[in-house]
């Protein structure tokens, strides 16, 4: 008998989420003994997966670029918005080809960035600093819901979650002014789970994830809704559904009772 797991978004809908968020990410060229692990002065995946980075004009990462295009492996690691011990909740690679952008182009690169996402470090291009782009291959998502590969077209065609902006400010107010609220979630726990410390960990428009902190180790599970939300108001419905509260089940049973 196979266990069926909760309703989630597709990778290429979580790998989407990871990328639309401001995550840490860090640059790993390959093919080289001495290459480390490289923080650009500022990272913009776009939609179609192409990464846009950051170097100052010292960097010996662009040194290599200008002269041959280099394979890298980018990470963007997905952090939980509350602090927890474990703190990332997944991660993102994305492998491909670096190469530096033209000054026409890596301007106009600057300019699309900045519409979507301001950042004064965009002017330092052409002061100190240049912009690269890094061609995907291939992308690897890790999270909870295992590991998955994922062709550049499956990216690009995702959509992020409905609540990925969403998601930051309420599950730290969740934390901090309801946690009479995540206590009660606890009933929906397995039984050896319910002693541990219970935190908000994810939220998705198919459910909301938990993260226990017990002594046996850290457990993450998946509260499904009964069905998917696309509103805070839809959401809150839903939340008021797993807490059990009395006056949304009196209600229920009398819009039952109206289409019967």
């Amino acid at each position: 008998m196979t266990e069926t797991r909760p309703p989630a978004p597709t990778p290429a809908e979580r790998a989407k989420t990871i990328a639309s968020r401001d995550c840490p990410g860090t640059l790993m060229p390959t093919g080289s003994s001495n290459a480390g692990r490289v923080t650009p002065e500022l990272h913009h995946v776009h939609a179609s997966g192409t990464v846009s980075v950051l170097l100052r004009d010292d960097h010996p990462l662009l040194t290599r670029a200008a002269e041959a295009e280099v394979a890298v492996m980018f990470e963007l690691a997905d952090h939980a918005p509350v602090e927890l011990r474990e703190p990332v909740r997944g991660l993102l690679w994305i492998t491909g080809w670096l190469r530096p952008l033209s000054m026409a182009a890596a301007r106009a690169r600057a300019v699309a960035i900045a519409e979507t996402r301001p950042d004064p470090r965009l002017l330092d291009l052409g002061h100190g600093a240049s912009l690269l782009r890094l061609t995907p291959a291939s992308l690897v998502l890790a999270d909870a819901e295992g590991t998955h590969s994922l062709r550049p077209h499956m990216f690009s065609a995702a959509t992020p979650d409905p609540f990925h902006s969403y998601e930051t400010g309420w599950l730290r107010h969740l934390e901090h002014e309801h946690a009479d609220v995540v206590g009660q979630l606890a009933r929906h726990l397995p039984e050896k789970l319910q002693g541990g410390h219970i935190r908000p960990l994810g939220l998705d428009r198919f459910g909301l994830r938990l993260r226990v902190e017990a002594d046996t180790g850290d457990h993450d599970v998946r509260l499904a809704f009964a069905n998917p939300v696309h509103s805070p108001a839809q959401l809150a419905v839903e939340i008021r559904r797993l807490v059990g509260c009395p006056f949304l089940a009196a209600q229920q049973q009398q819009q039952q009772r109206h289409s019967a």
